[in-house]
């Protein structure tokens, strides 16, 4: 009987401690907000405003891929920090020491181009996009942009016409979009066509589809330096390549040569295949494997926020 009074009486007392810890962070976030003046809340709003900005425009390039490698990191740095790992935690701190350096280097020309985004009121009419709902693409019309896309991509192989295109997908290429020529519409084998047309302005550059709808055109793409690619392929093929090299786009390429269709993913170069396995390919790699309503409308709200 003691002990189970004695045990009662220290559950009484941790429950007392912890509701009085309760208090006392509340009463601390009252006094916060109690001593909030007006200047300070308009610091965190302009504060929030710019990472926001920031963000935004960064988003739409492969730096966001840079950025989760540092986030990366800097998981690592606490980890071996915590664990007191001292040769390894004095390796990353001298790495953090110099970040600003490193920023700068590294993300160069994404701050030159926010800069002259900012400069233009870019900013201001993106945050307006913002406010406004998203777009969303149905599986429907995503399917439509594929077989579109097969279509065309036949009639350009036994016409021998070149032609370099992008789907893009997790990795957004804004950067690359920015080189060409914006168009926004809707996917056609009839525009693809025209946009590959031997005489036609764009049809030297590759044109990039992002969720179903042609967005630009004329655009320009990293060549791969790799010396193992075979001297055979042309700039388009080793163009391709380096865009799968850096990011998770699917490219395709038609030899203006040979008319054979080749497909770029992750740094390999799927050669010599046909229409039908390109629509494998592009619906394997595109559309969800599970259709069910609840999951299109969780995919639809994806895309409302990345948009």
């Amino acid at each position: 009987m003691p002990f189970d009074i004695f045990t009662l009486e220290l559950k009484f007392r941790y429950i007392k401690n912890l509701g009085n810890s309760i208090l006392d962070y509340f009463n601390q976030v009252k006094g916060l907000f109690a001593s909030l003046r007006i200047v300070d809340a308009v610091d965190i709003l302009f504060v929030a405003l710019v990472l926001y900005v920031v963000i935004r425009i960064i988003r739409e390039t492969r730096a966001m891929q840079l950025i989760k490698g540092l986030i990366l990191f800097a998981v690592l740095y606490f980890i071996v920090s915590f664990l007191g790992m001292g040769a390894s935690s004095y390796l990353l701190k001298q790495v953090f020491s110099n970040i600003i350096l490193i920023i700068v280097v590294l993300f160069g020309p994404e701050i030159r181009s926010m800069l002259e985004q900012l400069g233009q009121g870019a900013a201001r009419v993106g945050f307006m996009q913002f406010l406004k709902s998203g777009s969303s693409i149905e599986l429907t019309e995503l399917t439509k942009s594929i077989d579109a896309t097969c279509k065309a991509c036949s009639d350009m192989a036994d016409s021998n016409t070149g032609a370099l295109i992008v789907w893009e997908r997790e990795t957004m290429l804004g950067d690359i979009i920015q080189s060409g020529t914006r168009i926004d519409a809707l996917t056609s084998k009839e525009l693809i066509l025209n946009v590959f047309f031997p005489k036609s302005p764009l049809h030297d550059g590759a044109m990039i589809i992002r969720q179903g709808m042609i967005t630009a055109a004329g655009c320009i793409l990293p060549i791969s330096r790799d010396n193992e690619i075979s001297s055979e392929l042309g700039t388009r093929h080793r163009a391709a390549i380096g865009l799968s090299q850096q990011c998770d786009a699917i490219i395709i390429v038609v030899s203006e040569e040979t008319g054979s269709i080749s497909v770029a993913k992750g740094g390999t170069l799927m050669r010599n295949i046909s229409s039908g396995e390109l629509r494998d390919i592009l619906t394997k790699a595109l559309v969800p494997s599970d259709s069910s309503s609840d999951n299109k409308k969780i995919k639809k709200l994806v895309r409302r926020v990345k948009k």
